[in-house]
């Protein structure tokens, strides 16, 4: 940094100039009265293309400008300064804009400031700023009613601290997002800031299903400034940034090389860039002297570079920088722009004559609108009169700034300046929205040849697009198939994954746990004379596999590590996965996938069930006891059965009573009868004749409810009888709290955890390492040493059950966990990749054979799956349809017939007697027995005979009937020819025939 001295020497230098320049200015004449003259600085480091390029836009935008509104009264009147990259220079700038016209105060500022120079010569604390606070200070009538620049943050930020204190609002193309609006009100941003483009980078990534990416920018304040918001970008789509290399300025080649170099024995292989032209020219050549530019690498240009890219020697672009992915601000190449463009160039070559031609940059079409806006906005509110400063008070003890005084028209142009549009801005729609510049389309480029070629755009509403949304259509989404046709470096149009084992040799370092118990899962054995380590097991088979469904080789070694004790609790267990990852790249075994974990590492897909449950013993055989023949059917079932037998019974009996002789007779025989006949109606082997059509209806539907009863009883019990019942000891695991019962789990597993969740006291917990101690535990029980259940995950207890299927049983329900999956580093870019190597075992032949080899054909024991295989009793919600239907049946049957009974007795009804009398008459009605051959034609009662006709028809000859008594009634049979058996030799007393019999009979009363 220069001494104090050499900062005053220089600004006294310019200020001298700024006295020679002002004293060859004319005098405003008396004939200019009219036009309101509005000074405005611009600030510009003159040493860069840049700059030049938005010096000669500048011009143009005012001669444009003042072409156009030739009628106005306003003028504008530019003041350009060099700030010659020097925050000192900056600052003097200022003054110069500052103070623009009054010479004579200019004269008496030099005086005041030559003393105070030599006074403050000899301080070594005095400070530049210090100097230009002194100046200001000094000053008395400030012109300046606005600044278009400088370009540094660093020299920004110190002009709009003045810009604030006098109220001259500064419009600035910086592009560093550290100065914000916010902070500086005075400020206006008029240019996109770097963060704007972390968006279109971070797109561009998740694309392309990176993971991880190394940034390299300049080792500046502004390089430095993107990084923060590049890496929240990323973050935001799951992408880390595994490296930051910073570059120096001043960095030799040889020190760009071995920070290459360094950068190529990682894994990663996306590289974004964010350096100026020259120094990332020297970062290429480098990178493609260290093989860095071939195939299997990206790299990403920001627009710091891509929008400069015509800055870079061709030479370099043509060796070292084909394949490279650009982004940079869309400008629309409008008619406007096209002749725009060749205006520009003309003035270029004229403001400039030995300088290389360069083409038109985003920055100069910046500038053009931004001054084009600024003009607008003076125009608006600069007609009121010649813009004035107020002057500071009098008061003594006043800052260098306080006494500059404040500018009158400044508020009022800022105000105009912070929302003002362009619909027809060389950059298309520009746009400042409180004091911002708000982002416009991007183009994403592919560097090929000797230049660019667009590849796709990108928006805030639509993200990447193959083609720009016009008005009312959808842009064309693109993935990166349809990103155009890239060329990546080395000429290849494969997409580089992104990722590369180092290319220092080193495998890839997988931890494989070592605790011995259920080998079956993961079992480590070490060579003694080698030192070799082998990794077997359910889990060592599938992670083989999976490495071998990778698209490319990945070597890797095994290393055994010992999972401590301490690590089954979950604070312990996060840590131990935390720290493990600082030695191993991945970990494989039986390790459950858990939100906790996942804070720390990255798991793939499972590529087992997932799932917490229990195995409790089953029951002993239920086939045994002597009272399984009531099992079919659940008690309320039995009751309501029994209940309808009575009832149908009953109903039968009030519709046969009076009819029919077999349901009358003492009281003791019709009670008999009515449990007689419903009881035999369930084997069907009733012989009671009935003749009342209700009945016969009551009955068909009682006979389709009975048969449905005993068909379902007799499968029922056909199946307790002759399949094995397996039923757990308790249900759930509530039952073992409420019994107090042991639990055990398998030790280390995080299933401890999770039964404390549960409730469960510590004291009841019991830990056990292989099958042969579940088994010892399940079959002693907790009342002697062993435990009422073992909850575990479902692999291993599918394990289990393999072996001791028809001991145990699975009972539910299920906690839902993640399953095992491979652990990787936090970010490691081998994760997708692996993950979907998963599914692809999976899905294949090969993970069912590593299934049948460490865990045995399942079909083995049909009770392996954990369902409890039982008959179950039948219950009373199986049959209430058919209940139903039977006691409507019979009720409906039953009312009928009394309705019936009361209307053929209504002459009992219609009686005067007590009520008591007339409810014993009905019931000495209901008992008589009712004669039915009033329906038949009617005979003479007196001294007349009824005669019954029998008719006998059989295969064989008719049966003989016995001699009747002779004072019974006389009975003549006939064969139903005119012959009468007993003529034949035939008697009988039965009713009828093995075959077929026809009988009428006559009987004469005596």
């Amino acid at each position: 940094m220069q001494s104090p001295k050499c900062h005053f020497l220089i600004l006294f230098i310019q200020l001298v100039s700024v006295i020679s320049f002002y004293h060859l200015i004319p005098i405003r004449g008396e004939d200019e009265t009219n036009v309101i003259q509005v000074d405005v600085g611009i600030i510009l480091d003159l040493e860069t293309d840049v700059a030049k390029v938005m010096h000669t836009c500048i011009l143009l935008a005012l001669e444009d400008y003042h072409a156009t509104a030739s009628q106005s009264a306003v003028r504008i009147v530019p003041h350009l300064r060099d700030s010659k990259k020097d925050d000192v220079e900056a600052a003097s700038a200022v003054i110069h804009a500052l103070i623009a016209q009054d010479v004579l105060f200019f004269q008496n500022f030099l005086l005041l400031t030559l003393v105070f120079l030599f006074w403050k010569e000899s301080s070594d604390n005095f400070l530049y700023s210090d100097c230009a606070s002194a100046a200001i200070y000094l000053l008395k009538d400030v012109q300046v009613q606005a600044i278009f620049g400088p370009q540094m943050s660093t020299q920004t930020d110190f002009v709009i601290d003045i810009g604030r204190r006098v109220r001259v609002p500064i419009i600035s193309p910086v592009t560093s997002p550290l100065l914000t609006v916010k902070e500086h009100p005075y400020f206006i941003r008029g240019a996109l800031p770097s963060s704007s483009q972390t968006k279109v980078i971070a797109a561009i990534v998740k694309n392309f299903d990176w993971r991880e990416v190394v940034v390299i920018y300049e080792d500046s304040t502004d390089g430095a400034a993107i990084v923060p918001h590049l890496t929240d970008a990323l973050l935001e789509i799951g992408t880390l940034v595994s490296y930051r290399s910073v570059i120096s300025p001043s960095a030799n080649d040889d020190q760009i090389l071995r920070e290459l170099y360094k950068l190529n024995t990682m894994q990663t292989r996306v590289f974004i860039v964010h350096l100026q032209p020259f120094l990332a020219s020297r970062l290429f050549l480098k990178a493609k002297e260290a093989g860095m530019m071939r195939s299997g690498y990206a790299w990403i240009i920001t627009d710091l570079l891509t929008s400069l890219l015509d800055s870079v020697d061709h030479s370099v672009i043509e060796s070292s920088m084909q394949g490279v992915l650009g982004i940079k601000p869309y400008v629309p190449r409008t008619n406007e722009l096209i002749n725009f463009t060749k205006r520009w160039r003309r003035r270029f070559r004229q403001e400039y004559p030995d300088m290389d031609p360069v083409e038109l940059k985003v920055f100069g079409l910046w500038a053009y609108d931004g001054i084009t806006a600024l003009a607008k906005a003076v125009e608006k509110v600069g007609g009121t009169g010649i813009p004035k400063f107020k002057k500071a008070d009098t008061r003594e003890n006043l800052t260098d700034l306080d006494a500059l005084g404040t500018s009158e028209l400044g508020s009022l142009l800022l105000d105009s300046m912070q929302n003002i549009t362009l619909k027809t801005g060389l950059c298309g729609d520009f746009r400042i929205v409180d004091g911002e510049l708000q982002p416009s389309p991007y183009q994403i480029v592919n560097v090929i040849g000797k230049a660019e070629r667009t590849i796709g755009f990108w928006t805030e509403n639509d993200g990447i697009s193959c083609k720009l949304k016009t008005i009312g259509k959808t842009a064309a989404k693109c993935n990166n198939k349809q990103l155009g046709a890239i060329i990546w470096p080395g000429g290849s149009t494969i997409v580089p994954r992104g990722w590369e084992i180092p290319t220092s040799g080193k495998k890839l370092r997988v931890g494989v746990p070592v605790k011995g118990g259920l080998e079956e899962f993961i079992k480590v054995e070490i060579d003694p004379k080698t030192q070799a380590v082998t990794a077997t097991g359910f889990c060592a088979d599938v992670f083989k596999e999976v490495i071998q469904a990778l698209p490319y080789a990945v070597p890797y070694e095994f290393i055994p590590f010992q999972i401590p004790d301490s690590a089954t609790s979950p604070d312990n267990d996060l840590s131990f996965y935390k720290a493990s990852f600082k030695k191993y790249d991945a970990i494989i075994g039986d390790v459950t996938i858990s939100a906790n974990r996942s804070k720390y590492v990255d798991f793939t897909l499972p590529f087992t069930e997932s799932g917490i449950s229990a195995v409790v013993p089953v029951k002993d055989d239920d086939r045994k006891s002597a009272w399984i023949f009531v099992k079919p059917l659940k008690s309320e079932l039995w009751i309501t059965t029994g209940a309808f037998f009575v009832f149908i019974g009953f109903v039968v009996w009030v519709l046969e009573h009076r009819v029919n002789k077999e349901f009358r007779g003492p009281k003791r025989k019709q009670v008999g009868m009515i449990f007689w006949f419903s009881f035999s109606t369930l084997v069907f082997a009733h012989r009671e004749r009935v003749t009342s059509n209700f009945t016969r209806f009551v009955l068909i539907v009682w006979v389709f409810v009975v048969l449905v009863l005993t068909s379902s009883y007799t499968a029922s019990l056909t199946s307790m009888l002759t399949v094995q019942q397996l039923q757990p000891t308790i249900t759930n695991l509530n039952d073992l709290i409420k019994n107090g019962e042991y639990v055990g789990y398998q030790k280390g597993s995080f299933v401890k955890g999770i039964l404390k969740r549960m409730n469960f006291e510590s004291s009841k917990f019991r830990s056990y390492s292989t099958l042969e101690e579940y088994n010892d535990a399940l079959s002693r029980g907790s009342k002697n040493g062993g435990v009422g259940a073992i909850v575990d995950e479902l692999p291993y207890l599918r394990l289990f059950l393999n072996k001791y299927c028809r001991k145990y049983i699975m009972v539910g329900p299920t906690y839902k966990t993640a399953g095992f999956g491979f652990v990787f580093s936090k970010g490691s870019p081998l994760v997708p990749d692996v993950s979907r190597a998963v599914l692809k075992v999976m899905e294949g032949e090969s993970m069912n054979n590593i299934i049948q080899k460490w865990f045995g054909d399942e079909t083995d024991c049909p009770e392996q799956d954990g369902m409890a295989i039982k008959s179950d009793s039948l219950t009373l919600d199986s049959f209430k349809g058919l209940f139903l239907i039977a006691g409507v049946s019979a009720g409906s049957a039953l009312l009928v017939f009394f309705l019936i009974f009361l209307y053929q007795n209504r002459e009992i009804l219609t009686t005067d007697d007590p009520v008591w009398q007339k409810l014993s008459a009905i019931a000495k009605a209901f008992d008589e027995e009712k004669d039915n051959s009033n329906s038949k034609s009617e005979k003479p009662e007196a001294n007349e005979s009824q005669t019954a006709t029998l008719f006998v028809a059989s295969e064989t000859s008719p049966e003989i009937l016995p001699n009747l008594p002779s004072q019974g009634p006389e009975i003549r049979i006939s064969d139903g020819r005119g012959a009468s058996p007993a003529a034949e030799g035939f008697s009988t007393t039965e009713h009828g025939t093995p075959v077929h019999e026809t009988i009428t009979g006559t009987f004469e009363e005596k």
